[in-house]
């Protein structure tokens, strides 16, 4: 039977037109059926064929209408299950296999150049000659549930299949999920973490034995109302490995997580899913979830056409330890958040402080500019000079305008968190919120500017009162007062390198902090016994909880001072045009540049020119910044922005009804609107 070269149309005319029906051994005709059937379904140019869902409307129909095409249907789908291996599909399609992160991905790498052999008697053979495009899970997923519903239920499939060579693959299946769910929960990264009391009686182990039961009454073909018992206190028991699941996860704020734990839950959660849907199958009753079965087999269809997809692989693990990493950035950035105007003038307070340090920030770097030295100590100096200032102003707890999106990002997007809320979001404290970081934003924006402006430019003159030469003067003040320049430098393009490399800084402080907090480093200090010698236990605690609390804020400072400082290495070594530009740094450099020519010899025009470029190059610190850091926040918190339309009018009107709550809180509480 040359069912492929006919077209689609051709096809099912040809089948309704027969009266011989497939024979169930006939795996091979099965299998060349079951191509040319979906092939019938897949949208393809051919005219009023390009809909998926239109297409699967017309097979149920000439299903109904014609009983021997559903006939070879049904012959066809059991050739194949009969006929073939179904462990693979049931227990590694879609789950990795590999017990590493980094070993599957490296594992996906190497498939991507040469694919892995695959046997004719595997059932995943079956779903790749049958979905051969790599495009296909996409149409898949694009008909509706309800309608492969009414598909499946169409074929009058029994799927508590009495074929024992059926039921003897599925039980197999089952056992295998079983083991391998059991020793997973057993790993450290897992059994550490779990509620005290399901350490005891285990509820991964238990599942085992329950599928042991489930055998057993299954071999028997006999005690329909214990097997009806067991399935019940077997889904009971899932549910619970699912809890603790979600326990660990729910608990990765206070412990932290690790990429190989994020992996293993990965892993587990994927295998109990397929335990489920094979209990479902198994259990004896008369009752299928077809939605399930329809939900596995649009996950093997996905699975095998991005069975080698990196993105696909990285997207679902590490998803959970992005999550965590923006989770931390989003406590943090609540402090930076104002709703009272209290708190208004505590962070405008907070950010003259931090304009403050970087006026001596500004015109150390300025002095090391002097200096003759080779490029990489020119740029590590620069780096250490800027890593100091960053730190100083965190432990003061003074404010840098450029630090506060990578943070405010993650709090904004808290608030739309899948993982968190059960309902739908309010959209209108959202608008309100984003109304609070544009205002906080804007202070501390002023405060830094208002200090770093004058207070550099005094300094200078106190330089070159003491010293009686100027910081910097001439064609190199001129200079530098161009490199500020908008349209006379590319200081704008070089204001989104400095924005990047702030989202980065942010997520290397989460990232520290996290792995800080899942390594217990503050209670392994208290017990070390080295330390527990050399001081006292009040003194210990203090240096643990100050490792465990700004371990992660300083390694991002220090490593955002490097990415400044050593920025410059990149034109001295590759010639490439490629800088950074800091709107306060660039406020100070100005300032000094202005001491070094003279404001009087200026030209207004030019000078408030320099002046919004260096407006601008915080609008772009910000822009990139908060962009890269709310992408991450949403993406790993399962926000589908496409999802709430309706929030940018929503924020719109607000801003055209209450403008000035963009730029300074109300006195009284915030409005509804």
């Amino acid at each position: 039977m040359i069912l492929q070269k006919k077209n689609k149309r051709d096809f099912i005319d040809i089948i309704t037109r027969r009266s011989t029906v497939l024979h169930i051994a006939d795996k091979d005709q099965g299998l060349d059926f079951l191509v040319s059937f979906f092939s019938a379904v897949r949208p393809s140019s051919q005219k009023g064929k390009n809909n998926a869902t239109q297409n699967l409307d017309v097979v149920i129909r000439e299903m109904h209408e014609h009983p021997v095409l559903l006939k070879n249907l049904q012959h066809a789908l059991l050739s194949q299950l009969i006929n073939t291996d179904l462990s693979p599909a049931l227990t590694e399609s879609g789950i990795p296999l590999a017990r590493g992160f980094w070993q599957e991905l490296f594992g996906r790498c190497r498939h991507k150049l040469l694919p892995a052999l695959q046997s004719k008697n595997d059932f995943l053979y079956v779903i790749n000659r049958v979905f051969f495009r790599k495009n296909d899970y996409q149409w898949v997923e694009a008909i509706s549930y309800e309608k492969w519903i009414i598909f499946f239920e169409s074929m009058r499939l029994a799927f508590h299949v009495d074929d024992r060579r059926i039921l003897h693959q599925l039980i197999q299946s089952l056992k295998i999920l079983a083991f391998q769910v059991a020793q997973l929960s057993l790993e450290k990264e897992v059994f550490q973490y779990l509620p005290e009391q399901e350490r005891e009686k285990n509820p991964f182990i238990g599942q085992n034995y329950l599928i042991h039961d489930l055998e057993k009454m299954l071999n028997n073909e006999d005690g329909e109302n214990e097997m009806g018992v067991i399935s019940s206190a077997l889904r009971t028991t899932v549910q619970q490995c699912y809890d603790c699941i979600e326990y660990i996860r729910k608990n990765h704020s206070s412990n932290g997580t690790s990429l190989h734990q994020t992996y293993t839950l990965v892993l587990l959660e994927n295998k109990l899913d397929r335990i489920n849907i094979l209990v479902d199958i198994l259990d004896g009753d008369q009752y299928f979830d077809t939605g399930k079965f329809v939900s596995l087999f649009k996950m093997l269809v996905r699975n095998e056409n991005r069975k080698n997809s990196i993105r696909e692989f990285l997207s679902q693990c590490l998803g959970y330890l992005a999550y965590q990493i923006a989770e931390h950035k989003g406590s943090k950035g609540n402090k930076y958040i104002t709703s009272s105007p209290g708190e208004y003038r505590a962070m405008m307070g907070s950010a003259m402080n931090g304009g403050l340090v970087i006026c001596f920030v500004a015109i150390i770097k300025n002095l090391l500019t002097k200096m003759e030295m080779p490029f990489f100590w020119h740029g590590f100096a620069y780096s250490v000079n800027y890593s100091i200032g960053f730190v100083v102003i965190e432990e003061t707890h003074s404010t840098l305008a450029t630090k506060q999106p990578a943070f405010t990002a993650s709090a904004v997007a808290s608030s739309l968190d899948t993982k968190q809320n059960t309902h739908q979001p309010n959209l209108y404290n959202l608008a309100i919120t984003v109304a609070k970081v544009s205002r906080s934003q804007i202070a501390s924006f002023i405060g830094n500017l208002v200090i770093v402006f004058p207070g550099t430019y005094l300094l200078a003159w106190l330089y070159h009162l003491v010293t009686k030469t100027k910081i910097i003067e001439g064609e190199a003040a001129t200079k530098l007062l161009e490199a500020q320049h908008p349209w006379h430098s590319l200081s704008l393009l070089y204001a989104c390198n400095t924005g990047f490399f702030l989202f980065l800084s942010g997520i290397i402080a989460g990232y520290v902090q996290n792995s800080i907090q899942y390594g217990h480093f503050a209670e392994r200090l208290r017990t070390h016994p080295l330390l527990r010698l050399s001081f006292s236990p009040e003194r210990l605690n203090r240096i643990a909880v100050y490792i465990e609390k700004h371990t992660g804020a300083i390694v991002g400072n220090v490593s955002l001072g490097f990415m400044l400082g050593m920025s410059g290495l990149v034109v001295g070594m590759f010639g490439i045009p490629f800088d950074i530009r800091h709107i306060t740094i660039s406020a100070g450099n100005v300032a000094t540049a202005v001491y070094g020519i003279g404001i009087a010899n200026i030209n207004p025009y030019y000078l408030l020119t320099v002046i919004l470029g260096v407006l601008g190059i915080g609008f772009f610190n910000f822009l990139i910044s908060f962009s890269l850091a709310f992408i991450v926040a949403v993406k790993s918190r399962g926000v589908h922005l496409k999802d709430y339309p309706e929030f940018v009018g929503i924020l719109w009107r607000y801003f055209k009804k209450r403008p000035l709550d963009f730029i300074r809180p109300r006195k009284q509480a915030e409005p509804e609107f």
